[in-house]
């Protein structure tokens, strides 16, 4: 059951994801003696991963699993379609307000990217990928799929063309001469002259020449700021490029989002951290 599901997902992110929430799925399920797959069954233990304290997102997160399990299951004729959809109109956890997440200051993200040690290959490949997060705003699972076809010139700039983002859309973004420049110095480090921009780096700083994973391009963030994760870099590149004066649908076109709405929720526009109403009480307390 679960590899349809999986099979029916073209983002590894994504299969990794929903893999890790219908093991959490069956494992409550073989506990409560497998009772039938409805609706009841789903919301209960939708109850029980709210009362171990999950963050709504998380529920959500799993939720959409198990609603894509119970599609899946429909579709092979192994679940009746009206209790599939039963299962599918489950209204996922409320979540209260919008959460702005991590992201880095301009000094914090340049003191990041001078964090890997130039000397070494892992130094040069990690500074290229912290290049590409900040300096693209990349997804993880497209950082570990960009090619060196991926990077060309387009109106005398160099940039990431036809990159292949979230339910196949296919964007190209600007890149800052610095980021390119972090990938030719690795690339040439490392005899890159084609296929996966980032390889796998062996204890004894030897290119294995096998593609990294996401999971490696986590570690290699995680190698430098253990509170931040790629995808804070990605918000760090939308939020210093809006402070910086860049046009809000610019930005979407760089991140892939799909609406401008979804960028301005990203980007916490209607929250200004840096001018709230806060500071425009002008109490005096001593």
């Amino acid at each position: 059951m679960k590899q349809l599901v999986l099979n029916a997902v073209s983002s590894p992110l994504t299969r990794v994801m929903y893999a890790r929430a219908l093991e959490d799925f069956f494992g409550w399920w073989n506990g409560q003696r497998r009772p039938p797959f409805t609706r009841a069954t789903v919301q209960a233990w939708r109850a029980a991963l709210e009362a171990k304290g999950l963050a709504p997102a998380s529920v959500n997160q799993k939720l959409s699993a198990v609603r894509k399990l119970a599609a899946e299951a429909s579709y092979n004729g192994l679940l009746d379609p009206a209790t599939a959809q039963s299962i599918r109109d489950i209204r996922g956890a409320e979540q209260n307000g919008v959460r702005t997440g991590n992201w880095l200051t301009k000094r914090q993200a340049e003191t990041l990217l001078a964090a890997p040690d130039p000397g070494t290959h892992q130094g040069k490949r990690d500074r290229a990928i912290l290049a590409v997060l900040l300096g693209c705003g990349l997804r993880r699972d497209e950082a570990a799929r960009l090619t060196m076809d991926h990077i060309q010139q387009r109106d005398g700039r160099w940039c990431v063309v036809d990159l292949v983002g979230k339910k196949g859309h296919v964007r190209t973004v600007p890149m800052r001469s610095w980021a390119k420049a972090a990938i030719e110095s690795w690339a040439a480090a490392a005899g890159i002259t084609a296929g996966p921009v980032f390889r796998g780096v062996n204890k004894g700083d030897v290119v294995t020449g096998d593609r990294l994973s996401t999971q490696g391009i986590l570690r290699a963030v995680g190698r430098y700021a253990e509170a931040i994760a790629p995808h804070d870099l990605r918000r760090t590149f939308a939020k210093l490029a809006f402070k910086g004066g860049a046009k809000l649908d610019q930005i979407q076109l760089s991140l892939g989002h799909a609406s401008i709405q979804t960028t301005e929720r990203y980007l916490g526009v209607q929250q200004d951290l840096s001018d709230a109403p806060c500071d425009y009480l002008h109490l005096k307390v001593e």
